[in-house]
């Protein structure tokens, strides 16, 4: 691997390849195989986004020698849907990693990411959809955007909404949560021209089919300007708020 690098590097000082054209080999440069893992180290340069680690279903070792590459080659670590156990051997291994428990996720920042544009206001109908917002807030702020959270503004009290008018309209990208009925995606791209990127959570009774019906009315939004991602995608939404707010 490192010699492929200095053979490019070399390849640029005797003007064999533009900086250009290594810049476009980089891009595609292999990933490093850890046998039950292929570590994409070079994602962000070509996607914008860093590898990230989904943690369910991964044992805490796999996790951590995931993480362990990462990190030593300086790159900002995110691991999702992860327990508090889990959580806790990252933090012995990573001094200065944080855990966010609501959103069960953890992260290490060891370099700045470009800044976003504008601000990505994020939204929950309820407060049982804040694990799925705080999903997808980490995700924004460890890609370089600025965030306002705006919690528990559902259609079942429309006035809460209507008094955070100002800090939406502010918004460059919104993410909305919600379950139930999924209605409120709906409600806030009648209100503003931002695009809108809702998140259907597995919240509600029997009838929601574990979020089934809120991704259903989202699918079928009225207002343009709204796209959907899958159930409870926090870290899908904060991703592609991410780059709408870097372009």
């Amino acid at each position: 691997m490192k010699s492929q690098i200095e053979d490019i590097l070399k390849k640029v000082r005797s003007k064999e390849l533009t900086p250009e054209q290594a810049l476009a080999r980089l891009r595609d440069y292999p990933y490093q195989d850890l046998k039950f893992a292929k570590v994409d180290h070079n994602r962000e340069l070509r996607k914008g986004i860093p590898e990230v680690i989904y943690g369910q279903g991964k044992t805490d070792a796999q996790i951590l020698r995931i993480a362990g590459q990462i990190v030593r080659r300086g790159g900002n670590l995110l691991v999702t849907r992860i327990g508090p156990a889990t959580a806790g051997k990252l933090k012995a291994a990573f001094r200065k990693l944080e855990h966010n428990p609501e959103a069960r996720a953890a992260f290490l920042k060891q370099k700045a990411p470009d800044p976003g544009k504008g601000r990505v206001a994020i939204l929950t109908a309820g407060t049982s959809d804040i694990p799925v917002a705080e999903e997808a807030r980490v995700t924004c702020e460890l890609l370089g955007n600025e965030t306002d959270r705006i919690y528990d503004v559902g259609v079942a009290g429309l006035h809460r909404l209507l008094g955070e008018y100002e800090r939406l309209r502010r918004a460059r990208v919104l993410i909305v949560a919600a379950g139930m009925e999924g209605a409120l995606p709906s409600v806030v791209g009648g209100m503003v021209g931002a695009p809108i990127i809702a998140v259907p959570t597995s919240v509600g009774y029997g009838a929601s089919f574990s979020g089934l019906a809120a991704l259903l009315a989202m699918l079928n939004s009225c207002p343009g300007g709204v796209a959907v991602v899958n159930i409870d995608n926090g870290f899908g939404a904060g991703t592609l708020a991410s780059l709408i707010n870097h372009l």
